[in-house]
This record gives structure tokens, C-alpha cells and sequence, in this order.
């Protein structure tokens, strides 16, 4: 069998543990390059004119790993309306005709039983022991939970730090120290002095703020790279941001078949039915849900991202215009391709945070005074 060096798509912060799980059970790992204009370039040269915008990226992210070496590509499958399904395929035939001969290995979500993925990856890991492979899991596992756990602190301190871009450089320091970390003692142990360092930083926690839910497709809500960094951008305007999804979700939800018993974005599919109660494809009908469950939490505005094109998160817009008066809570929808720049979307994210703030201050001083304020 030949020597795999493995590489695998960019969606946020996932190669931090994809990089973890496959090195401990033996395989040669080559990450593709952070993705840049160049990666998203080569990706548009060789992918039909109207694929969406993460086929183009994830495209960009296989020749550059190929330059590098590698020889094995793996990736998570889908099914359904959304066109994720068909990235594989594409993409197999496209790097075909490039000439860049990769073995494409595709994770395809368990039907019923989690067996079918521990098969694909005992495949993947050859001579390890099911020990070696649990362990390799549970390694993977422990750094995207804390992945998540640090960008939700993040979210909460960026619109409260009083000297701009403290917050983020701490991030990315503490984001190095979870990669570095080789076993899941020093997993923990990175976190927490993230949190101990993030405490001496100069912050108002004070401050008044706006709270806006991030809901939609789910390579756009994580890949800062795809929505031209939309949660910083909004963190310095003073909005405190909450996803939807987290990459833990969706590793649970469409790797481990929800066997995980934490969050599961499918909560979301039961405050859709009022408006959605058929599957649409991708996270059309959890973005519905989504943005009522913001609601009914006391946010004060939600943003639907999603790449352009993309059928189910249309879906989803077309519905969202109800839920926002029905909720009372204002909606918008921002969509991503190769031609969206930063300075419009921050016109329309400036215009936006202004609006929900001047509505918060007008409901707040149109509140009885004999009414508790929620603590929200």
C-alpha cells in the first residue's frame, strides 16, 4: 500500500483536530496553506462558473496541498438538495483532468449506525488498533470542544475590550497553544490559561452591547475567510455574537449520528415547524429554527450568511421575513461569492448594528417602569 500523506478541506479551525486525530494514528498530515485570495483564484480557474463558493475554496485548498505533496484527500459527505453532496464527486473529476492523481476518501454521515464511519477510518488508519483509533478520536474530539469553547469567549470579549485587536491577538496565541498541544492534559491545560490570560486583558464588561444570532449554511457561518470575517467585524462594532452552529455540532450531528449528548442544532427543528416543517436540504430548516430560538432568547437581531446560490439557505430567506414579525426581531441576510468585498458588507453591517441598537434603546425606554428588565 502506498505511503498516504493525507490533506483535507479548510471549514474554520477543523484542521487543528483533524491534524491531531490522523498524526496519532500514523498518518503523514500536510494542512493545506491558510486560504487566501490565491487559494480562492486557482479554485475559480477550474470549477464550474456557478458551483457555490465553498466547492471553489475547497478546490483551491486540494491544489495547493497537492504542490506540497500530498496524495490523499479527506472530506465529509452529504446528501440531499444541498450540492455539498456533489462536492466529492466534482471535485474527483476535476483534479483528475488536472492530472493531480489523489485517492479521495469521503466520510459519508452514518445512516443509522456510527459502525459505518469507525469502518471508513479503520480503513484510513491500516494497522492501528481499534485502541489507537479511540484514542485518536477522543484527541480530535477534546480539541474541537475546546476550539469552541475559546471562540465563544471571544465572542463575548471583542465588543468589550477597550484597546482594539487585544482580543484577537490573544486568540490567535491561545489558538497556537491548543494546536501545540499533544495529548488531552495539555488540551485542558492550553484552555485554561487562555481563559487565566484573556482575564488581564483591559476590558469593560460593562459595557452595553448588542446580541446578534449568526444562523445559516455552515461553511459560511465558520470559515472567517468565506464571510470576510463578519464576527470580528461586528465584535468592533459592539455586537456580541452567537452562532447557531458550532463546529462540535456538527461534528456530532453529522459525524457521530448525534451520539454525543451535548447542544444539537436538530432543537432548532422543532421552532421551524411553525414555518418550515419539511427537510429543505443543508441548514436551510435550522436556520429558521435558528432565528426563532434568538428570538425567543431576547437577541436583538439576526444575520443569515450563506454562499450565493445556495438553495436551501433561500429557502430559509424566503421564510425569514415572517419570522421576523411574528418574532419581532430584525432579520438580514447577507449572501458571499468571489466578488463580495469588505467594504460593502461593512456598510450593511454598520447600518444594521444601528438599527438594533436604536430599537433596543426605544423599547427600553418605552418599558413600563413598574416591568423588571430581563437579564439577558
Amino acid at each position: 500500500m502506498k505511503h498516504r500523506r493525507v490533506t483535507f478541506p479548510h471549514m474554520g479551525h477543523i484542521h487543528i483536530a483533524l491534524k491531531a486525530m490522523l498524526e496519532s494514528i500514523g498518518l503523514e498530515v500536510i494542512v493545506p496553506p491558510p486560504i487566501t485570495k490565491r487559494t480562492l483564484s486557482r479554485g475559480i480557474q477550474y470549477s464550474p462558473e456557478f458551483a457555490c463558493l465553498p466547492l471553489k475554496i475547497n478546490l483551491g485548498n486540494f491544489l495547493e496541498a497537492f504542490d506540497l505533496g500530498a496524495n490523499t484527500i479527506v472530506m465529509a459527505g452529504g446528501w440531499g438538495p444541498c450540492r455539498f453532496g456533489y462536492y466529492a464527486q466534482v471535485q474527483r473529476e476535476i483534479l483528475r483532468d488536472l492530472g493531480c492523481n489523489f485517492e479521495l476518501i469521503v466520510l459519508e454521515a452514518p445512516d443509522t449506525k456510527f459502525s459505518a464511519i469507525l469502518g471508513q477510518v479503520k480503513e484510513l488508519a491500516g494497522n492501528c488498533s481499534w485502541r489507537q483509533i479511540g484514542y485518536a478520536v477522543r484527541l480530535g474530539w477534546e480539541k474541537v470542544k475546546a476550539l469552541d469553547a475559546l471562540e465563544i469567549r471571544v465572542q463575548q470579549l471583542r465588543p468589550r475590550e477597550i484597546r482594539g485587536g487585544q482580543v484577537e491577538a490573544m486568540y490567535r496565541e491561545v489558538l497556537n497553544d491548543i494546536d501545540r498541544a499533544a495529548n488531552i492534559k495539555q488540551i485542558r491545560a492550553a484552555l485554561q490559561e487562555g481563559y487565566s490570560r484573556f482575564q488581564k486583558l483591559i476590558l469593560d464588561m460593562e459595557k452595553p452591547v448588542v446580541r446578534i444570532g449568526l444562523v445559516g449554511e455552515i461553511y459560511t457561518v465558520l470559515e472567517p475567510f468565506t464571510n470576510l470575517h463578519i464576527e470580528r467585524h461586528l465584535g468592533r462594532l459592539g455586537a456580541e455574537v452567537t452562532r447557531s452552529i458550532y463546529l462540535s455540532q456538527w461534528v456530532n450531528d453529522h459525524l457521530f449520528a448525534g451520539l454525543l449528548r451535548i447542544p444539537s442544532t436538530k432543537t432548532y427543528w422543532n421552532l421551524s415547524v411553525p414555518y418550515i416543517n419539511y427537510w429543505v436540504g443543508g441548514h436551510g430548516r435550522e436556520t429558521v429554527g435558528g432565528a426563532v430560538y434568538f428570538a425567543q432568547q431576547g437577541y436583538d437581531g439576526v444575520i443569515q450568511i450563506g454562499p450565493l446560490t445556495c438553495m436551501p439557505e433561500i429557502v430559509a430567506q424566503s421564510i425569514l421575513p415572517q419570522v421576523s414579525l411574528e418574532q419581532g426581531i430584525p432579520v438580514l441576510t447577507l449572501y458571499f461569492d468571489e466578488h463580495s468585498g469588505e467594504a460593502g458588507l461593512l456598510t450593511r453591517l454598520e447600518a444594521f448594528v444601528d438599527l438594533v441598537r436604536r430599537r433596543k434603546k426605544r423599547e427600553k425606554k418605552a418599558r413600563p417602569k413598574s416591568q423588571p428588565v430581563p437579564i439577558w
